[in-house]
């Protein structure tokens, strides 16, 4: 089972009307972390809440080289597999930029895919075309990933 991992909006929360709480550098971070002053938004716990999942993590982000850098560190995790993008225009019908490249990377394996953009065209989209098992689950960029969502995962997976 694959697990395709947006970082902004997903791991990153962004957007809300209140404070962010703040976590401590972990052991397992990189030197440049201080370079990325947002990082100390990710909850270094949910690497091992990712982990314990048993997916193959993939990251599905625009972070690309910096997610293996700097944000797998961070949560403890060794590098993972990267989504390369095309350089393409974006797609019509309001289809979210991704979805043709993760369901290509997919070749119809199940995946779950984790991202605060994910709308219902996406979802139409995968099922017309992939013939695997998928989860496309939409986060609240403004919370980043919740137990609720965990809650969403494991039930899916079960």
């Amino acid at each position: 089972m694959l697990l395709f991992l947006d970082v902004d909006g997903t791991l990153l929360p962004f957007g809300a009307d209140r404070p962010y709480p703040l976590y401590e550098a972990p052991a397992t971070a990189s030197a440049g972390s201080a370079e990325h002053p947002l990082l100390a938004r990710i909850d270094p716990a949910l690497g091992p809440r990712l982990a314990a999942l048993g997916c193959a993590l993939v990251w599905a982000t625009t972070w690309m080289d910096d997610a293996n850098a700097y944000v797998a560190p961070w949560l403890g995790l060794p590098p993972l597999p990267l989504v390369d993008w095309p350089d393409e225009d974006e797609p019509p019908g309001g289809l979210h930029w991704k979805t043709r490249p993760l369901v290509d990377w997919a070749a119809g394996r199940p995946f779950i895919w984790l991202d605060d953009e994910i709308t219902g065209r996406d979802q139409a989209f995968t099922q017309a075309h992939h013939p695997g098992r998928a989860l496309l689950h939409r986060v609240d960029h403004r919370l980043g990933l919740t137990e609720r969502d965990f809650g969403v995962l494991e039930a899916w997976l079960g």
